[in-house]
């Protein structure tokens, strides 16, 4: 006669499989995150390889376009150098598309519909799977003041070295004229190509001016950032320390 298992032995195989998966699932969690941040990366590195190609038609000038200031006249809007047109109602983010962000072209290819046209483009190319926005994007207004994707938001989960943490009229990598305090051009000389950073994910500016944006997209309470350098290689998973700091032990946002 063939013995059945007694409740108490059902119950401690319950517990024991209710202990692996304890266990287990945090390793499968950080795994999958492992697994984003490296296609993450490898996005950088196709974005690398644009940017090589636009070097060849636009000598040592990054992808710029321009954008409407606030107050008045345009200026090179870092975002806005690839991806689909975005939510944000400034700096030309809801009307500059597809077709007018530069490197879209030299990436995933030109068959886009005209800007003027209301299709939105999905462009993965520029969208990291760790994207999870922001909780305080800097806009006083309600319905773009926190977004759960700096991809729908603004049409880019990358943005370029463009300006540094102490605002956007702190110039790096996209000179600032400063007879016409209009920005735009060659890329100044850079010292160490390999340790200034030209793409990044957004959250390389979570503290800009020093407040705190809230883009945890690698988990826990640190902040951390894919960043594409000048020599056209990539790191994954950088820390970025809170606050105003411009250069660290993995990289600097200054050309000099």
């Amino acid at each position: 006669m063939r013995r059945a298992f007694t409740l108490i032995e059902l119950l401690v195989v319950i517990a024991i499989i209710g202990v692996l998966v304890g266990i287990l699932l945090p390793s499968l969690a950080a795994a999958r995150l492992s697994a984003k941040a490296t296609v993450c990366a490898t996005r950088l590195q196709q974005i690398g390889v644009g940017v090589s190609l636009y070097w060849n038609d636009f000598d040592n000038q990054l992808p710029q376009c321009n954008g409407p200031l606030p107050g008045g006249g345009t200026s090179v809007i870092g975002t806005l150098f690839a991806g689909k047109k975005g939510q944000l109602p400034f700096y030309g983010i809801n009307t500059t598309g597809a077709m007018g962000r530069p490197l879209n072209k030299y990436v995933v290819g030109d068959q886009f519909p005209p800007d003027s046209s209301d299709q939105v483009v999905e462009l993965q190319a520029f969208r990291s799977p760790v994207d999870k926005g922001s909780t305080d994007t800097g806009v006083p207004i309600p319905g773009f003041d926190k977004t759960d994707s700096m991809y729908d938001l603004v049409g880019c989960s990358y943005t370029l070295n463009d300006h540094t943490l102490e605002g956007e009229d702190k110039a790096t990598l996209v000179p600032m004229n400063p007879t016409t305090s209009k920005s735009g051009g060659k890329m100044p000389p850079v010292v160490n190509p390999a340790r200034t950073w030209m793409v990044g994910t957004q959250t390389i500016y979570n503290f800009q001016q020093d407040g705190d944006r809230g883009m945890r997209w690698f988990g826990g309470r640190d902040v951390q950032a894919n960043l594409l350098f000048v020599d056209l290689h990539s790191r994954s998973r950088v820390n970025v320390p809170r606050g105003v700091v411009h250069t660290t032990d993995d990289y600097t946002f200054l050309p000099g």
